[in-house]
């Protein structure tokens, strides 16, 4: 796996996996017909909302992104050390051995049933249909 050299700056979230998370204050807040608060009230209140939720988000981001980013790094390191060494090696051992069930459980099945089918179908093979005119 290789990383890009370069951040981009602009585009931070290109396949779009935290779009659920982006809220906006008319998603949040509304005032119906009838239920209006004075436009000036309305105006800060829009920008303490907005203002108040970045301010938050950067300290927030500031204190833990780079911690949280150094976690989550080594989850995922540890996760695709389980998977190469553990999980993969499993699984094919797992194919080879059900493989090997499978031959045995293919001959006894065969042993088995085979006769009955065998004869079952001689039995009907002798069956014969004939339109009877009426």
């Amino acid at each position: 796996m290789s990383e890009p050299d370069i951040v981009d700056m602009a585009h931070r979230d290109p396949k779009d996996l935290n779009s659920h998370v982006q809220v906006l204050y008319e998603e949040v807040l509304g005032e119906p017909e009838g239920s209006h608060s004075i436009d000036g009230v309305w105006r800060c209140a829009f920008k303490c909302f907005s203002g108040s939720r970045d301010l938050c988000y950067r300290i927030l981001s500031v204190l833990c992104a780079v911690p949280l980013a150094f976690c989550w790094g080594c989850e995922f390191a540890a996760l695709s050390f389980y998977h190469i060494w553990c999980v993969t090696p499993f699984l094919k051992m797992y194919v080879i051995n059900i493989n090997s069930c499978k031959v045995v459980y293919r001959a006894c099945y065969s042993a088995c049933c085979d006769p009955c089918f065998e004869s079952c179908g001689r039995v009907f093979s002798d069956i014969r249909m004939t339109k009877i005119n009426a």
